[in-house]
């Protein structure tokens, strides 16, 4: 749980640089935010949430 609260704030600071640095609008922001719940609760969304814990654990284990 931890690490989609994690995702969601980083891809929030991400969206909200976008729109004040790159000038992507709200309404675009908007749009993108519906795609990302439909996308959730599509037939999809096990598999998306499953490839990104594997991303994130894949990431987690690396040793500098």
């Amino acid at each position: 749980m931890a690490l989609s609260i994690s995702a969601v704030v980083l891809l929030a600071i991400v969206v909200f640089l976008l729109i004040r640095k790159s000038g992507l609008k709200a309404g675009h922001a908007a749009v993108c935010m519906l795609l990302g719940f439909y996308l959730a609760t599509s037939s999809i969304g096990p598999t998306i949430k499953q490839l990104t814990t594997n991303v994130a654990g894949m990431l987690g284990g690396i040793k500098f």
